[in-house]
């Protein structure tokens, strides 16, 4: 099992971070700058979280962005229709510009499809974007097979960030097109599920958390995939990024599986 995954022509280790509850506190700040310290290079945030303070305690921790290093962020989500419209997702892409003080954003996805807008309408702003060098990658968040293809006749797809892990499996073959495709795959949500007695067994045996397991279990379970488990927690951050030293056998995935 390799560590990384290629995401452009950058080697990303296939633990990243994420930052749904991040505010902009000096604590925080500095748990952002412990990970990438520890070999995080995928720190995940969105226009939407924490009011924008997910954005900009990054910014704090990270000016500049070191080499190697993602910050993917995203826009065009939220619970109300509408939200993929051209003019939002520009203005939400401006304002993601200005929160992490960059000229560029690494990794910017479409954070939800709009039932009201089409998914070409609302990637043909982002597209814009990247033809001015502003964005460099393109993703999609919670979309099937048939949305993919039709995004890659609008621009390239370098992610797809689903709701993926022990217990939520309905984007089986979302995972296994990304691997065919060379597109990266990263679930969020990825701690919350749960693998019953088998998973207290392989992390007894193991002497490893059931965490570390839980993600142990999706980095075997494709080289595309990509977690970004979400924390607070130093010392939860440091269990995270030693998953990626558990390989496990072939009778113990089965058996989470």
């Amino acid at each position: 099992m390799t560590g990384t995954v290629k995401l452009g022509d950058t080697d990303v280790a296939r633990i990243g971070l994420g930052t749904n509850r991040l505010t902009k506190t000096p604590g925080n700040i500095a748990l952002v700058k412990t990970a990438v310290a520890a070999g995080v290079q995928m720190i995940d945030t969105a226009y939407s979280y924490t009011g924008g303070q997910s954005e900009e305690t990054i910014r704090a921790a990270l000016d500049p962005v070191p080499d190697g290093c993602i910050v993917a962020t995203k826009g065009g989500g939220g619970p109300n229709p509408g939200r993929g419209r051209p003019e939002i997702l520009r203005a939400q892409i401006e304002e993601s510009l200005r929160r992490l003080r960059t000229e560029h954003i690494a990794l910017y996805y479409l954070h939800r499809v709009d039932p009201q807008t089409p998914l070409e309408e609302s990637l043909a702003a982002i597209k814009e974007y990247r033809d001015r060098g502003k964005i460099l990658h393109v993703g999609l968040s919670e979309v099937s097979i048939e949305q993919i293809e039709r995004a890659r006749k609008v621009l390239p797809i370098a992610a797809v960030q689903n709701h993926y892990n022990l217990s939520e499996r309905k984007f089986e073959a979302v995972v296994d097109y990304c691997a065919g495709e060379e597109i990266v795959f990263v679930p969020f949500f990825p701690l919350r599920g749960h693998g019953g007695r088998a998973l207290e067994e392989v992390a007894a045996r193991r002497g490893a958390t059931l965490q570390q397991i839980t993600l142990a279990w999706l980095l075997r379970r494709s080289p595309a995939m990509l977690p970004i488990p979400g924390t607070l927690s130093v010392e939860h951050l440091r269990e995270n990024v030693g998953a990626l030293n558990i390989e496990l056998t072939d009778s113990e995935f089965e058996a989470l599986r």
